[in-house]
């Protein structure tokens, strides 16, 4: 007998499932791809944080706060991560693994916190570096020249390197203890100083044998170029982590809770109902 209302005979009903652009094996073929690229995202990140490190080392013992070097091993220690949370993706994803795929999730935020600190940090020392150098940088030469093996390597190796002598200008060195402390010394400036670098050759200071610009400009300069890039990738970086923490929490939720069951479950309400 037909309904009343003009309507017709009700059907079974309709089993839900996921469309095509939100399904889990969607999500599994994007997530796999996006752990391709994060692989090599984090091969990058620590690359570039390894190379921050090697590459200005030598110059750490010279700043008045640790903030640069703790910037560049965070960021090699996110590097390091992210490698292992792409390894461990990829195992969740091809086993569908729950737990696994919940770690994944958790480390990528870990990750993502690391790099927004790095961002953070590397943006914020960047405007102070300059001013850092400036009131630090002077009373360092000054003091601990050759009263401190590591600060004295590192001030001949930034003087080689920048081709610079002194803070500020190269009479920074009559103030010296080096030289106040020691009458007997006969060079004016350290040997570092010189154009041409040989033993004693800073017993004179014309022009033609020492450099005569400070190093402080050179000095930050180069370091705002490696704060910057720091800076740059540790956000940039960010984004990505926001891209792929949806994405894995989307198929999480897709495996915990798979549209058939949900269907299921609808379907047994509706039955034990009429």
């Amino acid at each position: 007998m037909a309904n009343g209302g003009g309507g017709g005979p009700s059907g079974p009903p309709k089993k839900r499932t996921d469309s095509d652009c939100c399904s889990a094996g969607f999500l599994k073929n994007v997530l796999h791809i996006f752990n391709v690229v994060f692989l090599i995202a984090g091969l990058l990140v620590l690359g570039v944080g390894v190379w921050s490190v090697v590459a200005k080392h030598q110059f750490v013992a010279l700043l008045a706060t640790s903030t640069y070097a703790l910037t560049a091993y965070t960021l090699v220690l996110a590097g390091g991560l992210t490698i292992l949370a792409g390894v461990a993706g990829c195992v969740a994803l091809c086993q569908e693994n729950k737990c696994l795929l919940l770690m994944y999730i958790f480390t990528l935020l870990l990750i993502f916190l690391l790099e927004a600190m790095v961002g953070i940090l590397a943006y914020i020392y960047e405007g102070h570096v300059q001013n850092e150098l400036s009131i630090s940088l002077n009373a360092t030469f000054i003091d601990s020249y050759q009263m401190n093996p590591e600060v004295t390597k590192a001030i001949d190796e930034l003087q080689l390197e920048f081709k610079c002598c002194g803070a500020v200008r190269f009479e920074d060195w009559k103030y010296s203890r080096w030289l106040t402390e020691n009458p007997g010394v006969k060079n004016l400036v350290p040997d570092s100083c010189c154009i041409t670098m040989t033993e004693k050759c800073g017993v004179r200071d014309h022009p033609s044998n020492i450099y005569y610009n400070g190093c402080i400009y050179r000095l930050a300069t180069e370091m705002s170029e490696h704060l910057n890039i720091l800076g740059g990738v540790g956000l940039g970086f960010c984004v990505m982590q926001i891209f792929g923490m949806v994405l894995a929490c989307s198929l999480y939720i897709k495996l915990r809770d798979p549209p058939e069951r949900q269907s299921h479950t609808n379907s047994t309400g509706t039955s034990s109902r009429t």
